[in-house]
């Protein structure tokens, strides 16, 4: 009788230097996700320095996002053929470089081509941060706690940015925020290659130049599309631009399915947990960033605060966000995953449901529990969806999850910003050009009050007296009816969100070792 058993070998345990490592990983992904929203309050300073166009100003905050979602899958090959922690370097280099052009910008096309570079940057270290996370902690509840700081750092990141930015710019100048990426950049530079593990996919002995190509032109189609039909303006040039990221990223999915090695694998999809876990994901930061976007308006436009009184009504939303993800975690001990991320969904619609509260006169208190309520749950969905991502493939994948991952969440704040943004301003412009029918304003001041509320602000200041307290009174009304609107939109994404989560993620255990049990599906 054969009595010989098999053993499973632990995984082996994190260290000290693997928890030290993980501080100085966040710091670069703090900063990239940073740089997405910390221009929000800085646009008017930049405007009376650079001059700059309508369209340039919007090239000045969507340019980076363009480019980042649509390197992120190539750079993640790159890092998974000729290292990340090398990878993560190169990207710190390119990240500080970028930076110094940002501060030294004297014309505005300076400033878009720093933003653009920052992307390029921030491409390059972002799928470095979370695939390095997932092969520096083994153990499964170690990288649970490890997914945490990494998604609170995330959360946090998007919220602060406007609230770092509102106390740079008041207190010294916009070139400063720029500036402050320096200083970082170079401590990754002295510790990461001390404190961080190099780690690469062997199964990846070459790039396909084709797929490079089709993945970035897919994501920037498709990125660009939301942007330009959201606004309501070059429906043509929109709908062209939605056809051919679409095409691209049909024939890419298609190589992919065809390659040895694929750029993406592509088949991750077919696992329940992972492809439930990426749209968790992409919908949370949704939430978020639509809600941000929404309400910072809110609190300047209507309200008339400054940018530093503005971002200090947002503190409770970053203390939340950073602390939603441990929560999370502790919770997942007890309780399956599924549950909690559908219950953080739910405290994220409830936050959105608040802004049926709000009057032109409202406190900003309002505000602030609003925004901390949708930052407490999806930060809640976002440390364990994370974790269920990371968690679902081996950790020579770790880099395709990590770029399917943050995909998802560049596409969650260009969704946000746009559908969201889209109701918002669509509502707005209809429910402001119907009540100054009745003020006898000349065709090009009605135009420029329905356009935009900050727009309002200016023509009310230049008609004056009665007429010009009537365009406040009534383009603040529109404005806040529009934000109801945008946050009973949200709540509605919310719910849906949270049955899908629920539906999808029920079953995947904290412990469990999903790599292994859905690694016949990706072959």
């Amino acid at each position: 009788m054969d009595d010989t058993t098999t053993t499973t070998t632990p995984p082996t345990k994190a260290t000290a230097r693997s928890w030290i490592g993980l501080g100085v990983l966040v710091l670069p992904l703090l900063l990239i996700t940073i740089d997405g929203t910390v221009l929000i309050l800085g646009l008017p300073a930049i405007s009376a320095e650079l001059s700059p166009t309508g369209v340039e100003q919007l090239w000045m905050i969507d340019i980076y996002a363009l480019v980042l979602a649509g390197l992120l899958v190539a750079m993640s090959a790159l890092g998974d053929r000729f290292g990340r922690r090398r990878n993560l370097l190169i990207g710190a280099v390119v990240f500080a470089t970028a930076s110094v052009s940002g501060a030294l910008a004297t014309e505005p096309w300076m400033l878009i081509g720093a933003r653009a570079l920052l992307g390029v940057g921030g491409a390059i270290m972002m799928p470095s941060t979370l695939s390095l996370v997932r092969n520096m902690f083994l153990d499964r509840e170690q990288r649970r706690y490890a997914m945490a700081v990494w998604a609170a750092m995330a959360s946090v990141g998007a919220a602060v940015g406007p609230i770092i930015g509102g106390w740079i710019i008041e207190t010294f100048s916009w070139q400063a925020a720029f500036l402050m990426n320096i200083p970082v950049m170079l401590l990754l530079l002295v510790l990461g290659p001390l404190l961080l593990p190099e780690s690469r996919n062997p199964e990846l002995q070459r790039i396909d130049a084709v797929s490079v190509v089709l993945s970035f032109v897919g994501m920037i189609g498709v990125v660009y599309a939301i942007k330009t039909l959201t606004g309501g303006k070059d429906i043509a040039l929109g709908i062209t631009a939605l056809a051919v990221g679409l095409l691209a990223v049909a024939a890419f999915i298609r190589r992919q399915l065809r390659l040895p090695t694929p750029l993406l694998q592509v088949r991750l999809f077919t696992v329940r947990y992972f492809r439930g876990a990426v749209i968790a994901d992409l919908l949370s930061i949704f939430a978020m960033v639509g809600a941000l976007v929404a309400l910072v308006q809110h609190l300047q436009l209507v309200l008339g605060l400054g940018p530093l009184e503005a971002s200090l009504w947002l503190l409770p939303q970053a203390v939340f966000a950073a602390f939603a993800g441990f929560g999370a975690a502790l919770l997942a001990k007890r309780i399956l995953p599924a549950y909690i991320i559908t219950a953080g969904l739910l405290i994220a619609a409830s936050g959105f449901g608040l802004t049926i509260f709000l009057t032109p006169t409202s406190s900003p208190a309002l505000i602030a529990a609003s925004l901390a309520l949708v930052s407490l749950g999806a930060g809640i969905g976002l440390a364990l969806s994370n974790d269920i991502i990371m968690s679902s493939v081996r950790p020579e994948r770790a880099g395709q999850a990590a770029a399917t991952s943050e995909t998802a969440y560049e596409l969650g704040t260009t969704l946000g910003t746009a559908v969201l943004g889209g109701v918002l301003v669509a509502w707005y412009t209809r429910a402001v050009s119907a009540g100054t029918d009745a003020l006898d304003l000349s065709p090009s001041l009605a135009e420029r009050a329905s356009s935009t509320m900050a727009e309002a602000l200016l023509v009310a200041a230049e008609v004056g007296g009665s007429t010009g307290e009537a365009i406040l009174q009534i383009t603040k009304a529109a404005f806040t009816d529009a934000i109801t609107l945008t946050g009973l939109a949200g709540a509605g994404v919310m719910v849906a969100a949270a049955i899908w989560a629920l539906v999808t993620l029920r079953g995947a255990a904290a412990n469990q070792d999903l790599a292994a049990e859905h690694e016949n599906e990706v072959r």
